[in-house]
């Protein structure tokens, strides 16, 4: 049985006891991709594909910032860490980059691969899987930080190991406990609904990953949240554990950033979503990072 504490090292939630190394793997190695979990934190290629508008917004976005501080990127190398079915890559192929990547799951390591993409079947907690030939311009670790038994260590091998001085490091977590989801919970009586043991070990705020990131060798560039999806609980509509009604309130969100863009808006957007991010509300955290000379 888990609960969860404060970690009294590196000040953030995770479960306790932490899963032994074994139970992880073997879930990341066997379990991840199955029809059972084909639907959990995005990771089927199916869901990708069929929302790639929005995953491909998303990428567009980590490009922009990206090109703001190491200038054009064509030949620029990025890694990324967990790369699921590689979407990300193949977004970043198509503009020019260097792309490679670890995945401890066989099934997105063949995918990418046949699909073009230096891959290599690691472990993500693995110190070797962070030693390259040549270190990388852009690490990126999306949905990823949360699931690690020892995240702190992770993200020393990325600094001490993988990335150039001046490169960038891009984490995207969910954002847990953030006061929509509180009231949320108490209102419909949904059982902290977002603990998702032993997928989720670690759940961070914006401030306690932020103090994370630096804490292991690294400045803060930018943090922005994503929409707040739980502010339509509060709405009323109580999608928890309703797919039908989540997928509708995805679709309004969605609708909400394609106008937003279309006409013009998304520095607006964007500026919006740094300032959630300052009030610790958003669904998920996106830190962009670099090394601390």
């Amino acid at each position: 049985m888990y609960k969860i504490i404060n970690d009294s090292e590196h000040n953030y939630l995770r479960l306790d006891p932490i899963p032994n190394e074994e139970i992880v793997e073997k879930y990341y190695k066997e379990d991840f991709y199955k029809e059972e979990n084909k639907f959990f934190n995005d990771s089927s290629i199916e869901v990708q594909l069929k929302d790639k508008v929005f995953f491909n917004s998303r990428w567009e976005r980590i490009h922009k910032i990206c090109s703001e501080n190491l200038g054009n990127l064509k030949g620029k190398r990025i890694y990324d860490i967990g790369f699921g079915f590689a979407q990300a890559l193949l977004f970043f192929k198509q503009k020019g980059l260097i792309c490679s990547g670890i995945e401890p799951a066989k099934e997105g390591v063949d995918y990418a691969l046949k699909n073009g993409i230096n891959a290599k079947l690691k472990g993500i907690e693995d110190r070797s899987s962070y030693s390259v030939p040549v270190k990388q311009d852009i690490v990126m670790m999306i949905n990823v930080l949360e699931h690690l038994r020892k995240p702190y260590e992770t993200l020393k091998n990325i600094r001490e190991l993988l990335i150039e001085d001046d490169g960038i490091l891009i984490i995207d977590v969910p954002n847990e406990y953030n006061i929509f989801q509180t009231i949320a919970n108490k209102e419909y009586k949904l059982k902290e609904w977002w603990l998702a043991p032993p997928k989720h070990i670690n759940y961070f705020s914006p401030i306690s990953l932020a103090n994370l990131i630096k804490k292991s060798g690294f400045e803060i560039i930018k943090k922005e949240s994503s929409f707040p999806m739980e502010m339509f609980l509060l709405f009323g509509d109580q999608y928890v554990g309703n797919n039908e009604l989540g997928s509708i309130c995805h679709k309004k969100r969605v609708n909400f950033e394609t106008l937003m863009i279309k006409y013009g808006y998304q520095e607006k957007l964007y500026s919006l979503y740094e300032s959630l991010a300052e009030l610790e509300l958003g669904r998920q955290i996106v830190i962009y990072a670099r090394p601390k000379i």
